[in-house]
């Protein structure tokens, strides 16, 4: 299997970014994987009333229209997050629009919410075998005249299968979407949402948590604002952080000036700053999700000492294969006996203040 991984990568590297991640959703539809099976009891969690076998998940973005969301989790990912899902279907932004940086492990997207529409997404959800936790991120079109309205009627759709809702408020992709982080908008948002959520939860007895993804390019001001919302709201979390629209990266590359949302290794530090920061904000109660840069054990440690519950990656399966989250469970199961801890739960927060400390990445 180890050798197939290595193929598999391998090969898509001689694809365009594009066409070698449409050939990964491909393959695991026609030829999935065999499934692996994860025994570490000192990573199992349960979250917002949620199980999650560990806490590796994969991030949205990958599998945007939910065609693969089994065949993931039977990887070893402790949940899987499909979207962002528009309610009518959206083609994004002209092509190209996905740019490898192989040398630092890098991408910069400019996708633009490029989905099926929730009504064809919907249909598939409803058809997939129960299996695992599965968050759904939903986001706005373009072109509406009602942004607010868009999240509201994502929620309408998917509450009866959503194990949890992500409102992605900030992709760099789609113009004008960041507004909606700041205090008044982030809170009538969070509103409708909820009260959205209320209604469902009456018709179909779930009341799947909500969690809002922020952006990594936020100052200490704004990130007092959305703390101060997310808190007053009654929202479930925060997902902690979009792709940045700063290059943190070492050297020039002719790629580095591309338009779009930059993620992957270079992004780590940055991400786990603001992460840190923003659980002193919170307090210990609100659950964050901690994504940017995580390729290794190692680094989903680190993640989780800054103040992650829970941690999603997405670039670097790109550049490690299907084998990434079932290696970290591996690893990370081995680093939290040797650190003396019985559960991974134990360690979140550990070094917040450690985090926190340090300068935002520019």
């Amino acid at each position: 299997m180890k050798l197939t991984n290595f193929a598999l990568t391998k090969a898509a590297r001689l694809l365009d970014p594009e066409t070698a991640h449409r050939a990964a959703i491909s393959f695991l539809k026609i030829a999935p994987l065999p499934a692996i099976a994860l025994n570490h009891t000192n990573l199992v969690q349960t979250v917002c009333g949620l199980h999650f076998p560990n806490p590796i998940g994969l991030g949205a973005g990958f599998d945007k229209n939910a065609e693969v969301p089994s065949a993931l989790i039977k990887r070893g990912f402790g949940f899987v997050e499909v979207g962002t899902i528009t309610p009518k279907p959206q083609l994004g932004n002209a092509k190209p629009r996905l740019f490898r940086l192989a040398q630092q492990k890098a991408l910069i997207n400019r996708f633009g919410f490029n989905n099926d529409g929730m009504d064809v997404v919907l249909k598939r959800i409803a058809n997939r075998p129960t299996n695992g936790v599965l968050g759904i991120n939903i986001g706005a079109n373009k072109d509406s005249d009602d942004r607010i309205a868009d999240y509201v009627k994502g929620v309408h759709a998917f509450q009866q299968f959503a194990s949890y809702f992500t409102i992605n408020i900030s992709s760099p992709n789609t113009p004008g979407l960041r507004a909606l982080q700041t205090r008044d908008a982030f809170l009538g948002l969070t509103e409708a949402v909820l009260e959205a959520r209320a209604i469902k939860t009456a018709e179909t007895g779930k009341t799947p948590p909500v969690f809002v993804k922020i952006a990594p390019d936020l100052n200490e001001e704004e990130l007092d604002s959305i703390a101060a919302v997310a808190l007053k709201s009654g929202i479930d979390g925060l997902i902690v952080s979009n792709t940045t629209l700063a290059r943190p990266i070492p050297v020039e590359t002719l790629l580095r000036n591309e338009p779009g949302g930059f993620s992957g290794a270079p992004l780590f530090d940055r991400s786990t700053i603001i992460l840190a920061k923003m659980r002193q904000r919170v307090g210990t109660k609100m659950i964050l999700i901690g994504v940017g840069g995580i390729d290794s054990a190692e680094r989903a440690l680190q993640k989780i000492e800054a103040g992650a519950n829970l941690v999603q990656l997405y670039t670097g399966l790109v550049y490690c294969g299907f084998e990434l989250a079932h290696q970290i469970c591996d690893e990370l199961s081995k680093l939290v006996t040797l650190n003396g801890f019985e559960n991974i739960g134990q360690i979140t927060s550990l070094k917040t203040d450690e985090w926190a400390a340090k300068p935002i990445i520019e």
